[in-house]
């Protein structure tokens, strides 16, 4: 193969062309690199994702995505339609419902599954609790209690990969995890199992009765996500930005007034302006004081903030140090 004169100077002076690729009769010559470098920080971690997406889709039989109407779910979702526009995302999403949601969250997720013409799967926690399969924590919260009703919809599903919004910038468990992560025959993680991901290449080998859990944003962090659903002007439900609540502190958060966490005698009811970073149970949630009421407010807070989303509003978060990856371990997100 000869490279075209213009290329041959290209290379020699060590001097990118801006006026015209590089191209023989061989097609386009140039490094990747070369091309990648016009390319913005949120496109290559969107053609990343994009690509997680694709491949699993072709790889896999019955692919589906978990989705709570969290921010990182929405985004995930929003990559799928991408990913296969003009034609629908072909697979469906299965949400974990506690019970114990915030109604601005469902409402959400039921306008979103319309709008995109998306079958949605429920699991819902309450039925395990009504047949005794499980029982009521002590402390109120049923995030932990998600695992079991995943784990049976996962085997009714048949589904061989299930898509998630984790990212590693979340917590220490989480950036243990590959973007492709086997879960064995009970649904269970082990991190001293992990396959390795060079040069983008995803093992999702996996024998009868296993799974995958596929974490197309892995690589992002909160403030990327959050400048992605500035860009792409994507839809959220209306809690995550400012707005009037009743809350009452209690381990340092401002937790919500309503029927799944009321406050204690001790524990004093006060109207404040706050908005949420994170969407979980309203029992075990936490709302941060904020004036932030629109994405460039948002994106500009975020990106001063010095704890993560999950560290400074999930109170399942702090039941130990370990709590997140005893959860995964077990089969949790």
């Amino acid at each position: 193969m000869t490279l075209s004169t213009t290329a041959r100077e290209t290379r020699r002076s060590g001097q990118a062309r801006t006026d015209s690729p590089e191209i023989s009769e061989y097609g386009d010559i140039s490094e990747p690199g070369d091309r990648a470098r016009g390319l913005s920080t949120l496109d290559l971690l969107e053609a990343e994702a994009i690509h997680v997406i694709r491949e699993v889709v072709a790889e896999f039989e019955r692919p589906v995505l978990l989705f709570s109407g969290g921010k990182d779910s929405v985004v995930v979702l929003h990559l799928a339609t991408k990913a296969f526009a003009p034609g629908r995302v072909p697979f469906p999403v299965l949400h974990v419902d506690t019970g114990h949601n915030f109604p601005e969250v469902l409402a959400f997720r039921d306008e979103t599954v319309e709008r995109l013409g998306i079958r949605l799967e429920v699991a819902r926690v309450q039925d395990y609790i009504d047949d005794g399969r499980l029982q009521e924590r002590a402390d109120g919260t049923r995030n932990p209690l998600q695992t079991v009703p995943l784990l049976d919809a996962i085997t009714a599903g048949r589904h061989d990969a299930v898509f998630g919004g984790a990212r590693r910038d979340e917590d220490k468990a989480r950036a243990k995890e590959r973007i492709i992560s086997l879960r064995d025959e009970f649904g269970q993680w082990d991190p001293r199992n992990q396959r390795p991901e060079l040069w983008s290449l995803y093992n999702g080998r996996h024998t009868p009765g296993q799974h995958v859990r596929a974490f197309p944003i892995s690589n992002w962090t909160e403030l990327d996500v959050w400048q992605y659903i500035e860009r792409e002007g994507i839809a959220l439900p209306p809690l995550y930005f400012a707005h009037e609540r009743e809350v009452y502190e209690r381990d340092g958060m401002w937790r919500p007034v309503g029927p799944f966490s009321p406050p204690r005698e001790d524990e004093s009811v006060e109207v404040r302006t706050v908005r949420y970073r994170t969407v979980g149970d309203m029992s075990c949630t936490g709302a941060v004081e904020s004036d932030a009421a629109d994405l460039a407010a948002i994106v500009a807070e975020v990106a001063v903030s010095t704890l993560t989303e999950r560290g400074a509003t999930r109170a399942d978060d702090r039941l130990s140090e370990a709590a997140m990856e005893d959860r995964k371990k077990d089969g949790y997100f």
